[in-house]
């Protein structure tokens, strides 16, 4: 028996792997990992993997980086945990400090949560209370974008628009709202961006004159739908979003929780539409990857509808045990000390334009519809047709085999469905990434090869 064998007969004993079906893998090997460096991750056996999607998103700088290392070590002997009510701690203050100094001007205050779920069902408690502080209880309804997703938990998921993950708990959901997005895969060829955005935004714009006594907040990912297939679309929506949010007395939530973080080009998603929304959640690479946190930034308003004697009862009363944690922040201090030591953004430009190259020779390809790029994402959209978007069925699996073939080529792919994606590490190198591209380009090659 191999140590991968080993390892992945003890977990299919006990273990029960999310968003998985585990029947999978009676046919499917887990890959059981011991150690990462870099961009790479190695299992048992010793193969090694390019981890082409930072691990869900959230590994920044590469596996074991040695000054987050370095950090946290650092933490670990000072103060490993300590709750942040009634009291307070270095890394804390000087991460809100810091993440504040970043964000687009407005946002002053910065509520500390645990993962990007949970600030998201924050962001929704803290909207409508602040409505409810303010005397509009009937603004209770938020209105999300069709496609999106927004996290797991039951308030995520009711404003989120993937079936697959919430259709089967629509019993359990606050009534909300959903609007279409002007997903650039739908536009006709002949219509100018600026129109179809236009286009699209005025069915929230109708929502929004009609139903703004009733709704407190609209909830967006910036520029990419992730989750919903690495959709994406232009800043003009959000500067239009904007300025109707005000115009109607309507909260802005971004969601940068995959977006943030300089994954579009830019440390903030919103930047590129020069908008402050008036919460901006972080989380996934916020500690690049290394411990659970997500922040919640906030403009000075909201957190001033709280503030008042205790006899009022308007405290913002959410908390996790967790909140705030020490190591954690050392972490996300650490991962901004390399976007403030080191040119990353610039970098990111140049990894841009090699993914760009070296995904190229699928456009044209007869079983790809499209491939999208913004700043390090990049996605491919499998088609029976590509020319006339007609998708593959989801049973065939397409994005399965893409995977399966990528294991056997040194390349950790997890598509989602007919999207094959590439979200990488920030450290991988040019040669990587060529190889990477190549990779994608074969792999697609033999899952669409019977058609």
């Amino acid at each position: 028996m191999s140590n991968n064998q080993h390892w992945i007969q003890r977990d299919l004993a006990v273990v029960w792997h999310p968003c998985t079906q585990m029947k999978d893998h009676e046919w499917l090997p887990l890959i059981p990992l011991i150690r990462g460096e870099g961009p790479w991750l190695f299992d048992a056996d010793g193969n090694r993997y390019l981890d082409a999607i930072s691990s869900w998103w959230v590994n920044l700088f590469g596996h074991c980086h040695p000054r987050i290392i370095q950090a946290l070590g650092d933490q670990l002997g000072l103060l490993e945990h300590t709750l942040l009510a009634g009291a307070t701690h270095r890394p804390a203050i000087e991460l809100a400090e810091r993440l504040l100094a970043r964000a687009p001007p407005g946002l002053t205050r910065c509520f500390y949560v645990d993962n990007g779920s949970a600030a998201v069902e924050a962001a929704l408690k803290m909207s409508f209370h602040y409505w409810k502080n303010q005397g509009y209880p009937r603004k209770d309804h938020f209105v999300s974008l069709q496609n999106s997703y927004h996290g797991e938990t039951l308030g995520a998921l009711s404003v989120g628009g993937v079936g697959l993950y919430r259709d089967v708990y629509k019993p359990l959901f606050h009534p909300g709202f959903s609007v279409p997005v002007a997903d650039l895969y739908e536009r006709r060829d002949d219509e100018p961006i600026e129109h179809y955005t236009d286009r699209r935004f005025a069915v929230l714009e109708h929502l929004l004159v009609e139903k703004a006594d009733q709704i407190a907040a609209v909830l967006v990912e910036p520029l990419v739908q992730c989750a919903g297939g690495m959709r994406m679309y232009p800043p003009h929506y959000l500067s239009r979003l904007r300025e109707s949010c005000d115009r109607h007395g309507v909260h802005l939530i971004a969601d940068e929780c995959a977006v943030g973080m300089g994954r579009t080009g830019t440390f903030f998603a919103c930047e590129q539409a020069g908008i402050t929304p008036d919460i901006l959640i972080l989380a996934k690479g916020l500690t690049g990857g290394y411990l659970p946190l997500s922040a919640l930034l906030v403009r000075e308003f909201l957190y001033q509808a709280f503030y008042d004697d205790y006899r009022s009862h308007k405290a913002f009363l959410h908390s996790h045990s967790y909140t705030g944690n020490p190591l954690a922040c050392r972490a996300a201090l650490a991962t901004l000390d390399l976007f403030d030591q080191e040119p990353v953004l610039e970098n990111n430009r140049q990894l841009h334009k090699r993914l760009t190259q070296g995904l190229a020779p699928l456009r044209g390809h007869p079983h790809v519809a499209d491939v999208r790029i913004t700043g390090t994402i990049a996605a491919v959209e499998l088609a029976q047709d590509g020319p006339r978007k007609l998708s593959y069925p989801a049973e065939e699996r397409r994005g399965l085999e893409v995977f399966r073939y990528g294991l056997q080529h040194e390349a950790w792919l997890r598509p989602l469905g007919n999207v094959v994606y590439l979200m990488p590490p920030y450290v991988i190198n040019a040669q990587e990434t060529d190889t990477l591209c190549a990779t994608v380009c074969a792999g697609i090659d033999f899952a669409t090869r019977s058609g």
